[in-house]
């Protein structure tokens, strides 16, 4: 099979037994350190994404992938808007909500967003009969003015099943001794838990119609969707609106969380930098070793230039040879990385039944155990990262060895 010289060459570099075996060490250690650097990489941002995808799926448990609201005015015809969100393939659910600030009052006094909704097509945008810990969602009936707490809002009220809490609202209503804020009382019929501190602590839920009847509103807040596909929900809620008369304000989860998603994302970039780090100095390990190994090979490069070898293909010998450590390096590392993060679970769990001890207790994290996910994305970064640096760790041994002067590299040999 036809090969160039320099390519040939590089390669036989690469296999041949080498005479001096500290430059032997330095290339392996060169190879381990790339794929170190790889696997950790691939693994820290398996987890990471792992978190990410973790946080975002519990807390769009309870919120909505995108929501339509009336500029400033109720909703009144929210069941037109619920049919025409239907007639969407792309939307798999749509229900009517109103969302109001309110000061919760038990035991103690706590804020929290109360949320009016519709038992029978709550379910179609939320999982709230799935994280119900007592009672249940078919108790929010008309009438009742039952309401469902999240676990954490019913232990900072000091209230359980059964107790009543006090709603307070922000807004006035003329009275003779002048004017007084709604109040109204409710009873606790259910307790539910999301699994994420900021719904569990600040969100409670009663029957739309109650809520209506409370703050006297003939229509709702705006309607709530959730989608097939929730990267395109501000796309099919703007869709939405541009069917409905009148004006509407969209937004989407990408919108409503902007800060915690931004923070996760600067999060998983600044930790990814960091961990590069560690294919670089893996690279410097490279830089060493093909240095060391230009000067052991003074006399071949002299008579390789002698035999008519351009300085550019004594580069291209070079670059070939630490290029494929590089390249050895990686798919190591991604073989490392791969089988790690498929297998990070079984470790952690046998790390724990070694030395006895949990490393993310249920009673204190909401997340417990490493949830993963491997994206390719993220993959193929890491390995064009790796490649990259081992290339560029190339470039100055290699110039240097076609700088070498036959004459001067064969006066002593």
């Amino acid at each position: 099979m036809f090969k160039p010289v320099p390519v040939a060459i590089g390669l036989r570099y690469l296999r041949a037994k080498r005479r001096n075996g500290f430059i032997s060490f330095i290339s392996m250690a060169s190879i381990l350190g790339i794929a170190l650097g790889v696997t950790v990489l691939i693994t820290t941002m398996a987890v990471m994404s792992g978190f990410q995808k973790e946080i975002r799926d519990r807390l769009l448990e309870f919120a909505a992938h995108a929501t339509v609201v009336a500029d400033g005015v109720p909703l009144q015809d929210w069941r037109h808007a619920l049919d025409v969100a239907g007639r969407d393939p792309r939307v798999a659910g749509a229900a009517p909500y109103i969302e109001t600030q309110g000061l919760l009052t038990g035991t103690r006094r706590q804020p929290a967003m109360v949320r009016g909704v519709e038992p029978a097509l709550e379910d179609q945008v939320s999982v709230l009969a799935r994280k119900m810990k007592h009672g249940t969602a078919a108790s929010l009936t008309p009438g009742s003015y039952n309401i469902l707490l999240g676990e954490e809002l019913a232990l900072w009220l000091g209230v359980d099943m059964g107790d009543s809490v006090v709603l307070l609202l922000g807004e006035f209503q003329g009275s003779p001794v002048g004017a007084m804020p709604r109040v109204k009382r409710f009873t606790v019929s259910g307790i539910f838990a999301a699994g994420h501190n900021e719904v569990d602590r600040g969100l409670a839920l009663v029957e739309m119609t109650d809520l209506q009847r409370v703050l006297r509103m003939d229509g709702v807040t705006g309607v709530r969707l959730k989608l097939h596909d929730m990267n395109r929900s501000f796309e099919v809620a703007r869709d939405l609106a541009l069917q409905l008369p009148g004006f509407y304000r969209v937004s989407d989860w990408t919108q409503e969380n902007a800060n915690l998603y931004q923070s996760l994302k600067m999060e998983k970039t600044v930790m990814g930098i960091l961990l590069s780090l560690i294919i670089l100095m893996g690279a410097f390990t490279l830089v060493n070793s093909q240095v060391m190994l230009v000067t052991d090979k003074q006399a071949d490069i002299a008579i390789l230039r002698t035999l008519g070898l351009t300085p550019g293909g004594v580069m291209q010998v070079f670059m070939v040879q630490g290029t494929l450590i590089g390249v050895i390096g990686t798919v190591l590392g991604l073989a490392g990385g791969v089988t790690l993060t498929w297998n990070l679970e079984r470790i952690l769990d046998g790390i724990e039944a070694l030395f006895g001890v949990t490393l993310l207790p249920e009673d204190v994290y909401y997340i417990t155990g490493l949830p993963t996910d491997m994206q390719a994305g993220d993959v193929v970064t890491t390995l064009v990262v790796a490649l990259v640096m081992s290339f560029l760790a190339t470039l100055y041994p290699a110039w240097r060895a076609a700088r070498t002067q036959p004459a001067e590299a064969l006066r002593y040999e």
